[in-house]
C-alpha cells in the first residue's frame, strides 16, 4: 500500500466499507426480503476500476 497514492487508497476504502452486509434491522423491518445488499462484490470474481 506504500505505492498507492491517497485518492486510489479512499477509492478502495469506500469499496470496502461498501462491500458489508446489509443491516440485520432492514432484513428485519421488510421481512426478509431485502438480504443481500446489491453493491456486493466477491474480491476474485469482479475487480474494481480504481
Amino acid at each position: 500500500m506504500g505505492k498507492k497514492t491517497v485518492g486510489v487508497k479512499k477509492r478502495l476504502a469506500k469499496a470496502l466499507k461498501q462491500n458489508r452486509r446489509a443491516p440485520v434491522w432492514i432484513t428485519v423491518k421488510t421481512k426478509r426480503s431485502v438480504f443481500g445488499s446489491p453493491k456486493r462484490r466477491h474480491w476474485r470474481s469482479s475487480r474494481l476500476k480504481v
